[in-house]
């Protein structure tokens, strides 16, 4: 008789984002062979020639983890969403984009039909004299071609389908990556709900540079000074979004003199990050100075405090519920 395949069966799929967590993946390097021993690919597009009719021919259930990668931003991310969250035992927001909408979700401070605009008709390098916009369905001489309705707004995963685990990261740094693995193949997953792969207290506790106490009279970017490789961004006027991030990450930018970004989201319990965030720079500003000034030399203060949390932020929650009400 031929041996049965006890192997979990997987599937991995990239929606609206860049294909780093894609890499991530394959940045495993060797275990992949591991990986490959204890779990088959069912369904991985990315790097496989997998489609769509294969899953849909799959029973309900039949994957046992599903990793999707991306935020919701059209209709075939929407589709594909819930034809994955329907073939899958375990449904995992991988990555940032997933978890908290990221960086795409800072296309929701404008409407599709701005976003539209901007993209086929005003940026300067865009020559379209007749102003056409891209439309779902056009008659061609051959038939009829179809594009996935643009929507409105990102979303990141869980507003769209249930899911049970979420991994931060843009993208998941390797060593995460490989965690989650090992806590999928040894059963050792905590109760659905929970963020994996990452820590629960924020970057600053894990942070090896010097804080002393020094109050903030300036902010800078990052390219506006030199700063003290030992000491702590924040107290030098550099914003660090480590106080308002989740730690886990092993902090690649800081060891990069960097600062941190955010991109590994708010620490446990916290549920607003950019509102975290802007509590922790209130802390550091020097009570003497003109805060409204100081505020000022902010660059894009959304896009600094909210580079990948704006699509889940009560900001954003708030803005729909209104919308809800008219």
């Amino acid at each position: 008789m031929p041996k049965t395949d006890t192997r979990l069966k997987f599937a991995i799929y990239w929606a609206a984002s860049c294909g780093g967590c894609d890499v991530a993946v394959v940045e495993l390097g060797l275990k992949l062979l591991t990986l490959i021993e204890k779990a088959e690919i069912l369904f991985w597009p990315a790097a496989m020639d997998f489609k769509y009719k294969d899953v849909e021919a799959m029973p309900d259930g039949h994957i046992d983890v599903c990793l999707y990668n991306g935020s919701v931003r059209n209709s075939e991310n929407e589709h594909i969403a819930k034809l994955l969250r329907a073939k899958s035992k375990v449904m995992v927001a991988f990555g940032s984009c997933a978890y908290e909408g990221c960086i795409p979700g800072l296309a929701n401070l404008y409407n599709r039909g701005d976003i539209m605009a901007r993209v086929y008709q005003e940026t300067p390098s865009t020559e379209n004299p007749q102003a056409i916009i891209p439309m779902t369905c056009s008659r061609v001489p051959e038939g009829e071609l179809e594009l996935p309705e643009f929507y409105d707004a990102v979303k990141p995963l869980a507003m769209v389908v249930p899911v049970e685990y979420f991994v931060p990261g843009c993208p998941p740094v390797v060593d995460q990556v490989w965690n989650v693995f090992q806590a999928i193949f040894d059963g050792k997953l905590p109760e659905p709900g929970a963020v994996v792969g990452a820590g629960t207290k924020n970057l600053c506790e894990d942070c090896e540079r010097i804080r002393e106490g020094t109050k903030v009279k300036r902010f800078h970017r990052p390219h506006e000074i030199i700063a003290d490789p030992k000491r702590c961004f924040l107290e030098q006027g550099i914003i660090c979004m480590g106080p308002a991030t989740r730690a886990g990450c092993g902090r690649p930018c800081i060891h990069a003199d960097m600062p941190c970004r955010g991109c590994y989201g708010p620490p446990e319990g916290v549920a607003d990050q950019g509102a975290k965030m802007l509590s922790a720079l209130m802390a550091v500003i020097d009570p003497e100075t003109d805060v409204e000034e100081l505020v000022k030399q902010i660059e894009d203060p959304t896009g600094t405090l909210y580079q990948f949390s704006l699509a889940d932020s009560l900001l954003q929650k708030i803005k729909w519920a209104e919308e809800k009400k008219r």
